[in-house]
């Protein structure tokens, strides 16, 4: 699993890239809040990060409150790493967004387990995504044909109406009928029929724009 990290002693970063590698992670490092928020920003960004408290410039607060600002997909798990175990700093770390926190100088077998626990919240929270995108699809389109149902498709034509009327531009429809499909089910029965359903519904989607 990909993991970043952001701490700007060289030394402290050094062996942390160091047993993280040991325990099958994937490092990004980066040595300051700049440079974390901008590997944040890549295509395959690290969802699991570790954050030095006190940084130059950007600190680890800041750099969990612009993530948090975001509010985008994947979640990214936080543990932040305060000098200090002060119940006021603490408080303010989980404001900011940070999920968990480790006071350095930290125990490296704590680290381990509090870095699993992250791991089983973030694959739980995909599991949740996943679910909650499959009842979406489900309830926006037919099962069949994969096509959009009528409630998706009314929804669409009615944001094209207005987006035409705001823009003064022509919206147009189309209507498509199968002739004679009845007697496809009749002479073949309906799991053929299905199957010409689904073939019609591919040709459709493989002739028209992805949007």
């Amino acid at each position: 699993m990909k993991i970043l990290i952001a701490e700007d002693d060289a030394v402290s970063r050094i062996a942390l890239e160091g047993f993280l590698t040991k325990w099958g992670y994937q490092v990004v490092a980066t040595t300051d809040g700049a440079e974390a928020l901008r590997a944040f920003e890549a295509e395959d960004a690290p969802q699991l990060a570790i954050l030095d408290w006190m940084m130059p410039g950007m600190d680890g607060l800041a750099v969990c409150r612009e993530v948090r600002k975001r509010d985008s997909e994947p979640y990214v798990y936080i543990l932040i790493l305060p000098a200090r175990d002060q119940k006021q700093a603490v408080v303010e770390g989980i404001e900011a967004g940070a999920d968990d926190y480790l006071t350095k100088p930290f125990d490296v077998g704590e680290l381990r387990s509090r870095l699993r626990a992250g791991r089983r919240i973030l694959a739980l929270q995909g599991s949740l995504v996943s679910a909650r995108d499959a009842l979406r699809f489900q309830a926006t389109h037919d099962p069949l044909t994969g096509l959009w149902n009528r409630v998706a498709t009314l929804d669409v034509l009615r944001r094209e109406m207005a987006r035409s009327a705001r823009e003064k531009s022509s919206v147009g429809v189309v209507m498509a009928d199968l002739d004679h499909f009845k007697s496809v089910n009749d002479t073949y029965g309906h799991l053929a029929g299905d199957a010409a359903l689904r073939e019609v519904a591919r040709r459709m989607l493989a002739s028209v724009r992805v949007y």
